[in-house]
């Protein structure tokens, strides 16, 4: 199992966006009502923090792999390396390279209509790592960073979602 993982912060960005860009799922007035709904995990699929203290408990199972979006971001080819082999794959350096420029956040968004029909251009927006800063309050930042340690801080998630580099304000 391949389980990918964005920061909070920048999750909620994107899934208010995706609410409010779909026309079948429940929109929002506003950032701050969503934010609210997001907090408490009511919104569409349920807590992200629910969701990420479950896969916590797998991140040693040998069946299923734990990938944080940002990494991908700063590496693609070494988290396309890891991928493969992870699968059982030994793939060369120009299989490697060829599967990361067809796997770049531009080149998968430029393919989405094709790919993912009418809901692509929603699911593929931006891909910004960071993006969360243009929308926060400092109270909703605060209060994102409080649940944070409530939930995840010490547990071998929240390390590899390396919440002080992608979080912090």
């Amino acid at each position: 199992i391949l389980v990918l993982f964005r920061n909070r912060k920048d999750t909620a960005v994107s899934f208010f966006h995706f609410h409010n860009n779909v026309p079948s799922v429940p929109s929002y007035s506003s950032w701050d009502e969503f934010f609210s709904e997001f907090m408490n995990g009511k919104v569409g699929w349920g807590s992200y923090f629910d969701h990420a203290v479950t896969w916590n408990k797998h991140t040693e199972d040998e069946n299923a792999m734990i990938i944080i979006y940002e990494d991908l971001k700063e590496n693609l080819t070494a988290s396309v390396k890891q991928i493969a082999e992870f699968f059982g794959f030994s793939p060369t350096a120009e299989q490697i390279q060829s599967i990361a420029d067809r796997a770049t956040f531009q080149a998968v968004k430029d393919k989405a209509q094709e790919t993912h029909g009418a809901v692509g251009s929603v699911l593929f927006r931006k891909g910004v790592v960071g993006d969360w800063k243009k929308l926060f309050t400092e109270a909703q930042n605060q209060e994102m960073d409080a649940k944070f340690k409530v939930w995840l801080e010490g547990t071998k998630l929240g390390a590899k979602l390396k919440y002080d580099v992608y979080c912090k304000a």
